[in-house]
């Protein structure tokens, strides 16, 4: 088994003075600390960082051995996977502690964005698109191509798409990491105004997440070191399932690569959704994680909208889904997402998510996306003691 046993969290939001180091440096000393490791046993370091272009650091993993002297001449490397580049470098981490290289891994997730022009950020993330078809296309136009067609065989769902914003953004009031604290009535993400103007048919502001700066850094550690830890959560099932890139080669409304990591997860654990007290999932727009909820299994095809009517996916649920907010309200600074996502479920396992916690809670899924449903990867956290 894989544990994790510390972990460190920036706010996300627009963080003027800081640069990619700086967040680097405070995630993952932060994440020593608390997993009360030496610097000097880390045997390798991961960083999750996307870039696209938006800053001039595109060989930025040793900006990593800055946390502390004792890093220097550790073995780090850079991980891109779009947005889900933070769960990459979970996943190589992983691998090198199960193949015996290393005992202790630090992982880093962070993105630095707000400092550019929208129009600057929007182009470089559209370079996770497929651009011999897909070029020029904004990551909203390509989520309101899902939106379009989900609408076309489903009905119209842009009140659900209201809820589901609506959700996360209370969610996020309880979160003090994340980039917005403002509760938006459903009233308000469902109509087109002045302030909630239209994006891309059909998706407005309020059904889009968050251009953020922002960190968070694991300590990833074997079996052996996790024993004498203070904390230790277990990777129970960890899994990468990579579709087309090309949406043309794909049913945009059958989300397929997502319900198949979801689904290997859960049977690799050998869990139910009923098992599971909470999950974490790539809310990049409304309409992803309504339909998430169907690729998981929680409702049938078209029929996503009960679990929020019935209060399944609300606090106080029976599976409770982005309770950090999301990256609808929490914020996505791309690189970091993957990682806050387990650092935020480790904690909820762990008893330690303050105003964020769920009462019991042991184990909880992670759902961490690149691209339009293309890099997925699925990960069931459980709390080993």
């Amino acid at each position: 088994m894989v544990q994790i046993i510390g972990w460190g969290h920036t706010k996300f939001g627009k963080l003027a003075d800081q640069g990619l180091e700086d967040m680097m440096r405070d995630a993952g000393g932060e994440a020593l600390a608390h997993a009360g490791i030496n610097p000097r046993d880390v045997d390798g370091i991961f960083v999750g960082h996307f870039n696209g272009g938006m800053v001039g650091d595109g060989f930025p993993a040793s900006l990593a051995l800055s946390i502390h002297k004792d890093l220097r001449f550790t073995p780090a490397t850079r991980l891109e996977n779009a947005c889900a580049s933070g769960s990459a470098a979970i996943f190589a981490a992983r691998d090198m502690i199960e193949s015996g290289r290393a005992r202790v891994v630090l992982v880093i997730g962070a993105e630095k964005m707000t400092h550019l022009p929208l129009a600057e950020v929007t182009k470089g993330l559209g370079h996770a698109s497929y651009q011999a078809e897909e070029a020029g296309m904004s990551f909203p136009q390509v989520f309101a191509q899902f939106a379009q067609a989900y609408f076309a065989k489903y009905g119209d769902k842009s009140d659900v798409l209201a809820e589901i914003a609506a959700k996360n953004h209370a969610n996020a009031m309880h979160n003090p990491l994340a980039q917005l604290h403002k509760e938006l009535p459903v009233e308000f993400c469902a109509q087109v105004s002045d302030k909630n103007p239209m994006v891309a048919d059909p998706l407005k502001v309020t059904d889009c997440s968050l251009v953020s700066d922002g960190a968070a850094a694991l300590i990833m550690v074997s079996d052996d070191v996790a024993k004498s830890a203070a904390r230790a959560v277990n990777l129970r099932a960890s899994v990468q399932v990579n579709d087309y890139l090309p949406m043309s080669a794909r049913d945009v409304t059958a989300f397929e690569g997502p319900k198949r990591a979801m689904a290997m997860a859960l049977d690799q654990a050998g869990l139910g959704l009923a098992d599971l007290d909470l999950a974490e999932v790539h809310d990049c727009f409304t309409i992803a994680e309504l339909m998430i909820y169907e690729a998981m299994g929680l409702a049938k095809p078209g029929e996503g909208e009960r679990v929020l009517a019935d209060g399944t996916v609300r606090p106080g649920g029976a599976l409770p889904i982005n309770m950090s907010g999301g990256l609808k309200a929490k914020g996505h600074p791309v690189g970091a997402t993957g990682v806050s996502m387990h650092a935020l479920v480790a904690r909820q396992v762990t008893g330690a998510a303050d105003d964020m916690q769920v009462a019991g809670a042991e184990k909880g899924l992670v759902f961490n996306m690149g691209g339009s449903g293309v890099a997925n990867y699925a990960t069931v956290l459980e709390r080993t003691r």
